[in-house]
């Protein structure tokens, strides 16, 4: 699903974010990507996104060649993932139902497939009730849940989310981890980038560990069901 081939990245030929990074996560698998701020985890994420091109190296997603991918390609490209923001991203004008339905609207999905598909996802992520609010008019971690919604509705085989947690409480941080999880125990490969090492103790499992624009940790840790 990702693959990080001796990547490097530098920003105006100066100063490295990346340094020679080496990375493969697998179709099914989730991953987390831990590192403080500054250590490199939001230029990963701008490459994977194709919203910057390494400077050294190759970058391959979904069966993309991002170092190659032509300019006409990419929002096709980015057509083929699902992304969960920190800040929501939400349409403050649209209803959580529209929110959701936005993403297939883009891509010309019928109408009858999207009231088939929406209230689907609308019962998964638990918003049923909240179809008609906007988002001005629901929580935080419910804000993020239709922020994940919207991520999934149109059945991407790669989810990234960059900071799924980072604006909701810290209990409803779990209850986010635990939406992904079910995601990805359906096949879906999640790609989580996080600061919050208790999350990821607490969960386990793959874990990627960022400092100074360099991988210095890549392997499975035990969560608190198998302790």
């Amino acid at each position: 699903m990702i693959e990080l081939v001796d990547v490097s990245l530098k920003y105006n030929n100066e100063t490295t974010a990346l340094n020679h990074i080496n990375l493969k996560v697998d179709d099914g698998e989730f991953a987390f990507i831990v590192g403080s701020s500054g250590a490199g985890k939001s230029s990963i994420i701008k490459l994977l996104l194709r919203e910057r091109v390494a400077s050294a190296g190759k970058v391959f997603v979904n069966g993309y060649d991002l170092s190659k991918i032509k300019r006409r390609k990419i929002p096709e490209f980015r057509r083929s993932l699902g992304v969960v923001f920190q800040d929501f991203r939400l349409i403050p004008t649209l209803n959580v139902y529209d929110n959701i339905a936005f993403s297939l609207r883009v891509t010309n999905a019928s109408n009858k497939y999207i009231r088939a598909r929406v209230p689907y996802i609308l019962e998964l992520m638990g918003l049923t009730e909240k179809a008609k609010r906007f988002p001005h008019e629901i929580s935080g971690g419910e804000q993020q849940r239709v922020s994940l919604g919207r991520a999934l509705v149109n059945d991407p085989p790669l989810i990234i989310a960059d900071e799924p947690t980072g604006n909701v409480d810290p209990e409803l941080s779990y209850e986010i981890v635990e939406l992904l999880k079910g995601i990805n125990a359906c096949g879906t490969t999640i790609l989580m980038v996080t600061h919050e090492h208790d999350i990821v103790r607490y969960f386990g499992g793959r874990t990627i560990s960022i400092e100074h624009g360099e991988v210095v940790f890549d392997d499975y840790i035990g969560g608190h069901d198998e302790e």
